[in-house]
């Protein structure tokens, strides 16, 4: 058993990625820290602009990440090259739970 140390707050969801490689916790501290589940290494640290990271989900085939976050908006990252390439704006409150279409 591994003990992931990283977050500076509560850690509020876990998701693992289809293949069993990564984990990705979202915490309160306003990070998504991608994780190696072989070794246990912070592989990547994301940073959500304003607000907490709430949940995140992978994407079916793994090569996105989207994050609820406390900004009011869903964001999707590129889970291999880090940067944030979509933001889903228009809610009136913070979001709190995703998921992806198991066809997408």
């Amino acid at each position: 058993m591994k003990t992931l140390e990283g977050h500076t707050d509560s850690v509020i969801a876990v998701a693992f990625s289809p293949d069993g490689r990564l984990l990705a916790s979202a915490s309160y501290d306003e990070t998504v820290i991608l994780w190696d589940t072989r070794t246990g290494a912070a592989v990547k640290t994301l940073k959500v602009h304003r607000g907490s990271a709430n949940h995140v989900a992978f994407s079916p085939d793994g090569k996105l990440l989207a994050l609820a976050s406390g900004d009011q908006a869903v964001k999707l990252w590129d889970v291999t090259t880090g940067p944030a390439i979509k933001a889903l704006e228009g809610h009136t409150a913070l979001v709190i739970a995703i998921i992806f279409s198991p066809d997408d």
